[in-house]
Formats: C-alpha cells, sequence, structure tokens
C-alpha cells in the first residue's frame, strides 16, 4: 500500500475517534468495573434462555420436530441473545478504540 494510503488511513483513525469520543463522551462519561457486571449478567441470562429453550424442545420433541409455536419462542430468544451480544461488542469496541474513558481496575 503506498505511503499516501496509509498516511489518510492514520488520519481516518484519528479523525474517527476524535468524533466518536466527542459524541459518546459526554453520554458516558466514564465506565466503571461495576457497569459492567449487569450487562455482561444479562447476555448470560439470555444465552441461558436460548439454550434452554432449544434443549426443552430437543427433550419433548427431539424426534418428531418442533411446532411453529415452539419455533418462535426459539427463534425470540435467539433474537434476544444476539441483539445483547452485539451491544456488548460494540460495547467492547468502543473501550479498544478508547472512544470513552474507563476506570482503572
Amino acid at each position: 500500500m503506498p505511503l499516501d494510503h496509509n498516511r489518510f488511513l492514520l488520519q481516518y483513525d484519528r479523525l474517527r475517534r476524535e468524533i466518536n469520543r466527542e459524541i459518546m463522551g459526554p453520554a458516558f462519561e466514564s465506565l466503571e468495573r461495576k457497569e459492567l457486571e449487569p450487562l455482561l449478567r444479562l447476555v448470560a441470562t439470555a444465552r441461558c434462555a436460548y439454550i434452554k429453550e432449544l434443549l426443552t424442545i430437543a427433550a419433548h420433541h427431539g424426534n418428531t420436530g418442533a411446532s411453529r409455536e415452539q419455533l418462535s419462542a426459539l427463534r425470540e430468544k435467539r433474537e434476544t441473545f444476539e441483539d445483547l451480544v452485539a451491544a456488548a461488542n460494540a460495547l467492547e469496541t468502543i473501550i479498544e478504540r478508547g472512544y470513552l474513558d474507563v476506570e482503572s481496575i
């Protein structure tokens, strides 16, 4: 990759960080460890509900197949879990990129 492209990407990264810090900094102030535990518990609980639903369906209907209602319940739990994982991953990304301040642990 030519040097001009590298410089451009460095400027892009710097500008992205500045804009994200400008927007997110006032919205979140500083993130503390105590704020992470409820978030991670929420994701784990959703994961558990999703897998538990699957195992329940398999235990009772593994040979005959799941009904539409059971699949709908499973889908709802999966979507909830996936939404929470995506949000947790987005939080991890903004921490990694330094978009907001974090308290030392």
